[in-house]
């Protein structure tokens, strides 16, 4: 029988050298990918019982990464019907990253957009942003989602690893997958202790020059038994106006943070565990209200505080195929308190506005293995999820109209099935990978400034793999996806803007609780190479490509109808240049794009290449929809210093001209932007224990503006940072 769950013990060998040749010059003549799949051991192993360091001991390079968000069931990402990416906690360390931009910015199709403000950046994946993209810590939902503030409150540093799945989500995620999922997992005390050891401090600073940026951090953990694991962490940042690449400044740009998690686990009786954490991210940051652009003005003193609660629980137990058991509770809770500093706003200095969101989640899944026959084995994947999010809001104790008071209820079950058969049908050759699911979801949205809103929807979805030999794959995927609108699209009301021009101009908010949730139909289908021995022996090259075409209905957009002053309007006549906001559903829309990923690993070198496009149109009126991007390409290569216990490499960021745009004031000249990085962590000697991280990023300080972002992005930054950890 040739079923495998991973391929990582194939000992495969090309079927031609010369093929593998020609790709690898290829593959590295166009360079090489960001943040593609990569290894738990890659060769170089820097910080992995952090921080220990085996660089280039490995006699085989492993390019394998684990998905356990693609399908709820770990599966090797190169087999999954679709795209995914798995940035592990080296990549993290080597990016310094001081946002969740800096780890995923080199990930085809996922853009930040809203400026370099850590409070204004807002994620897309393939055109979908939002709540069109969910967003989890450690598997709790972070449904926070004002528009204008962001939506990841967790110190990077925190982070042991980020997946990211691209393309349709809710036969498993339910609302919100249109865009994808991006899961964010917290650092575990395995990841700090190596076999043997029990217990440890790590304590580390840094610095980055682009805004004046200090960090320091202390944790502690410890595996007093094998059976149990505690963790607790904690770290300060600080950081003022922002270096942009024309030479200004972005001021107005102030954030001191404070973050912490603690966590611990613990297996009793007979593969049960349980673990329980909270993460809680306080930010004293002084902004404008509006923390994207470059604007500097409607200033205000902004507190944001983000907690998250969450017990899990696990029974797994080896001899047991039909119970692989997975349950979370979680409550997360956002709190944004903003004191205007000024009267540039649309209310006076020293009003006080409140927004809190607070999400009650849990959900419970299960996998049952069966063996059908000696060629056929089916993992079957059930479960439920519910979730309520309770927005609550106030202007000096008063209601505030422009974010309403409301709540939102949802309750779905998911059932999933992966299908693998060897030699199918008796005679093709190599295996296939059949993956067929359903989700099926209600959800009510309540609030006492409009009508209910209620709907239901089932998302079905059939993924494809086909693997004829041991170094190929050609892969299909359907899936529909929805996303159920949102309280602030259902019930905003109130002033949204406000110009002193004549007698003055006001453009108010509409509620519209009629608005019928987002759906889409994506198809989509590629395939990949996998070969070893490719240029030398004990190396490793993967390729995985893939086209996506995503039909929508009901797509939920934010209408302003704003009549020009002067040009349709007299502004001297009262109310005559008055305009309206408001979330209204539009008819047929079609994004499409494509994505490629590569690496090419031996002993001594790491390549890495990204590419995607992407593009979308209102089908009615043939003008741009969506978050669109230019065609980008990200390279990553880095030489592997075993010798020194060291690594060091360059990535670049490029994009292609951007002018798929209604307004021409949105058009983007085309650039690319240069990093250099270096990493060392001393394996032997009084040293041991010891990590120097190094970087320059935007090394050519180069002035450019990503697209739908009113400012430029911070120009050349020199960055470190210093960890000693000491274990017993």
């Amino acid at each position: 029988m040739r079923l495998r769950p991973h391929r990582s013990a194939r000992g495969k060998k090309m079927a031609s050298r010369q093929l593998g040749y020609t790709a690898i010059v290829l593959a590295t003549a166009i360079a090489g990918p960001a943040c593609a799949q990569q290894s738990d051991s890659d060769g170089v192993t820097l910080g992995a019982g952090d921080p220990a360091v085996t660089m280039g001991k490995s006699e085989t390079v492993s390019l394998e990464t684990v998905s356990v968000t693609a399908t709820r069931n770990p599966i090797d990402s190169f087999e999954y019907p679709g795209m995914v990416t798995i940035v592990d906690r080296e990549r993290i360390q080597q990016r310094q990253p001081s946002t969740l931009d800096d780890v995923l910015k080199w990930v085809p199709n996922v853009e930040f957009t809203g400026g370099p403000r850590r409070n204004g950046e807002v994620p897309s994946i393939r055109g979908f942003s939002g709540a069109d993209v969910i967003v989890t810590l450690d598997g709790a939902r972070q449904n926070f989602n004002s528009g204008h503030d962001g939506r990841f409150y967790v110190d990077p540093m925190l982070l042991r690893e980020v997946e990211v799945l691209r393309g349709p989500a809710s036969s498993l995620y339910g609302s919100g997958g249109l865009g994808g999922v991006i899961a964010m997992r917290t650092v575990r005390p395995d990841d700090f202790l190596a076999p043997g050891e029990t217990a440890g401090v790590t304590v580390g600073g840094g610095y980055q020059s682009v805004n004046n940026e200090y960090r320091e951090t202390v944790t502690g953990y410890a595996k007093p038994t094998d059976d149990v694991g505690v963790l607790a962490s904690v770290s300060k940042l600080d950081s003022g106006s922002i270096e942009l690449g024309d030479g200004s400044k972005l001021t107005r740009s102030d954030n001191d943070i404070v973050s912490g998690l603690v966590k611990g686990d613990w297996t009793f009786a007979d593969h049960h565990r349980l673990e329980a954490s909270f993460q809680r991210f306080q930010n004293d940051a002084q902004e404008p209200n509006n923390g994207q652009g470059a604007g500097d003005d409607n200033l205000v003193d902004k507190d944001i505080t983000s907690d998250t609660w969450r017990l899990n629980y696990a029974y797994a137990d080896p001899a047991n195929d039909l119970v692989d058991l997975d349950a979370i509770v979680y409550y997360t809770d956002t709190t944004l308190e903003e004191l205007r500093l000024d009267n540039n706003g649309n209310g006076p200095a020293g009003e006080l506005l409140e927004r809190e969101v607070a999400t009650t989640g849990f959900r419970v899944d299960n996998r049952s293995r069966i063996r059908l026959s000696n060629d056929v084995g089916v993992t079957f994947t059930y479960g439920t999820e519910g979730y309520q999010d309770r927005q609550d809001s106030a202007a000096d104790g008063a209601p505030r109209s422009s974010v309403p008071e409301a709540e939102t209820t949802l309750l779905g079950g998911y059932a999933q099935a992966e299908v693998r058969i060897a030699e199918p049908f008796g005679v093709l050759p190599g295996d296939l990978l059949a993956i067929p699911g359903v989700r099926y979801d209600r959800y009510s949205s309540t609030s006492d400034v409009a009508a209910d809103n209620e709907d239901h929807a089932v998302s079905p979805r059939f993924g494809l793999s086909y693997l004829p030999t041991d170094w190929s794959l050609l892969f299909a995927n359907y899936g529909t996806a929805f996303r159920a609108p949102t309280i602030d699209e259902l019930y905003t009301s109130g002033v949204h803007f406000q110009m002193p021009i004549g007698s003055g101009v006001t453009n108010r908010f509409i509620s519209n609780p009629d608005l019928d949730p987002q759906r889409t139909q994506t198809i989509e289908f590629g395939g990949g190479l996998d070969f070893d021995d490719v240029v030398q022996s004990n190396d490793r090259l993967r390729v995985k490509a893939t086209h996506f075409r995503t039909q929508g209905e009901d797509f939920i957009d934010l209408q302003v109808n704003q009549p020009a002053p002067f040009t349709d309007c007299n502004p001297f006549v009262p109310g005559a240049c008055d305009g309206t906001t408001q979330a209204v559903n539009i008819a047929d829309a079609e994004l499409w794009g494509n994505e490629i990923e590569a690496t090419y690993e031996n002993r001594r070198i790491r390549l890495q290449l990204g590419f995607s496009t992407i593009d979308g149109e209102n089908e009615a009126t043939g003008e741009p929809l969506g978050i669109l991007t230019p065609p980008q390409l990200t390279t990553d290569a880095a030489v592997k210093l075993p010798e020194i216990d060291s690594i060091v490499g360059w990535r670049m960021l490029a994009a292609d001209e951007f002018d798929e745009v209604s307004d021409p004031a949105e058009t983007r000249p085309g650039y690319a932007v240069h990093d250099l990085y270096f990493a060392w962590a001393p394996s032997e000697g009084v040293l041991d224990g010891l990590r120097v991280d190094l970087g320059v990023d935007n090394i050519f300080d180069k002035a450019y503006a990503r697209a739908y972002t009113n400012a430029f992005e911070p120009g050349r930054n020199f960055k470190g940072f210093v960890r000693y950890a000491l274990t017993f």
